[in-house]
């Protein structure tokens, strides 16, 4: 049955049901009309039995004459079966003896039997009469033979009719079915043409706004989804084959230029220094590449535990804190409050730590870490004392590859911002950027224990205290 077209499998229960209306209706008609002859030949036998009553009282004949054609029949019966007068002659006795009974008894009796010398079935009517006193049953029987042959014709009109009808039905109902599904081919066929190269199609949508209408806007609203898909997808991978063009060409040509000459140690050392910067920044941009590929297979995994914010903060503040006294500068952690957050250890300071680059890189000052309690949410900062973000950068820091134009500048990757917001989703929470009254502002909200939980400093992380 599944491997049917819908067009089939559409009009077969359609076509069924119209078969068992047309089976419903013709019972009808044929018993209605069959129960309509009977009850005239029952009114005729009726009418002919009073006649023959009044006829046996006054020892005429059974039937008039005009009625005595054939098509009925009467008959005088004693109550012990004997015929005492029938017309025609020599007609056998007609009712049984439990028919005389119920006669005499004063009961109207029908039934339907055949009769020996006479061709097909006869109606009978039975009832009492009194002759001299003396009581006796009148028979009146009336050939349904005219009844039989009408319904014969009947059931014959009827099975041709039906046939025809249900015929027409099915055809008509099938002419339907390719109407009704003509907008679902014309999304078939425009679904078809679509194509990865040809951007902006959308399949059409049926002017009624019923089911199709209804099915055809969410189907385009899909393609619109995979349409954005495929572009950030597009431009994911371009901006990645760029980011990957530049350091090797660049490496490339270091290589080369050392190789061209003989050249002195320092020169050398010099050459070699710079092909390993762009050497870490490849191996970097490959991490960055590979967790951002992880995380669109199916969610960055992570392994949360309860751990304390101070001291992850601290943590990464360490990892810095070299490279920050290099530029005059500090990294310093806020402990003016602790809470206990559930997350990943090395993810959170994995995203710490490039908002921490990103401020050093980008930002002017001391780069200050803290933690503050938003909406049952911990939020982990770093803000610090450069010119801000541009206006026109923060509406899509987060997106991959964006990079404002002094980052441009510097050479990063636009890829921190992105794994920064990454690794908040994977814990269920966000991350954001702001500009302040003097500096740039980043950070991520991860869940948190409620305050009356275990406090920071009995936990498998105590938080580093200088």
């Amino acid at each position: 049955m599944s491997r049917l077209p819908i067009r089939v499998r559409l009009i077969l229960p359609y076509a069924l049901a119209i078969a068992l209306v047309l089976a419903a209706m013709a019972f009808f008609v044929y018993e209605r009309v069959g129960s309509a002859l009977l009850s005239s030949v029952d009114q005729s036998l009726r009418a002919q039995v009073q006649e023959g009553q009044g006829h046996v009282e006054q020892g005429r004949g059974l039937l008039d004459r005009d009625v005595a054609g054939g098509v009925t029949l009467a008959e005088l019966v004693r109550a012990d079966g004997s015929v005492v007068q029938a017309t025609p002659a020599r007609l056998p006795t007609l009712p049984s003896a439990s028919k005389r009974r119920s006669a005499l008894a004063g009961r109207t009796v029908w039934w339907d039997a055949r009769i020996p010398g006479f061709a097909g079935t006869w109606r009978l009517l039975a009832v009492r009469v009194n002759r001299n006193d003396r009581p006796l049953v009148l028979v009146a029987a009336r050939t349904l033979a005219t009844r039989t042959d009408a319904l014969a014709r009947l059931e014959r009109e009827l099975v041709f009719g039906g046939v025809a009808a249900l015929a027409l039905a099915i055809l008509l109902g099938y002419a339907l079915g390719v109407f009704a599904l003509r907008p679902v081919e014309a999304m078939r066929a425009r679904a078809a043409a679509i194509t990865a190269s040809r951007r902006g199609q959308r399949l059409p949508v049926p002017r009624p706004r019923d089911e199709l209408a209804r099915l055809a806007e969410t189907l385009n609203e899909m393609l619109a989804r995979l349409e954005g898909a495929l572009e950030h997808e597009r431009r994911f991978f371009a901006d990645a084959s760029h980011e990957l063009r530049t350091p090797l060409t660049l490496l490339g040509a270091e290589l080369e230029i050392a190789l061209r000459r003989p050249r002195s140690r320092v020169e050398l050392e010099e050459a070699l220094r710079s092909a390993s910067e762009d050497t870490a920044r490849l191996s970097r941009l490959a991490e960055d590449l590979l967790l951002i590929a992880r995380s669109d297979q199916g969610g960055l995994p992570v392994e949360p535990e309860r751990v304390s914010a101070v001291w992850l903060m601290h943590e990464v503040a360490s990892r810095f804190a070299t490279a920050a006294r290099e530029d005059g500068r500090r990294v310093s952690v806020s402990e003016d409050e602790d809470w206990v957050v559930d997350a990943d250890p090395t993810r959170v300071e994995q995203a710490l730590g490039n908002l921490v680059d990103n401020a050093l890189r980008y930002g002017a000052g001391d780069v200050r870490l803290y933690a503050r309690r938003v909406d049952g949410a911990v939020e982990l900062h770093v803000a610090d004392e450069g010119p801000g973000f541009p206006p026109a950068f923060l509406p899509r820091a987060f997106d991959r590859f964006s990079r404002a134009d002094e980052a441009r500048a510097t050479g990063g990757t636009g890829l921190g911002l992105a794994i920064v917001e990454l690794i908040a989703r994977a814990h269920g929470g966000s991350a954001a950027v702001a500009n302040r009254d003097r500096g740039a502002d980043a950070w991520i909200a991860l869940a948190s224990r409620p305050p009356a939980a275990e406090p920071a400093s009995s936990l498998s992380h105590p938080a580093l205290r200088s």
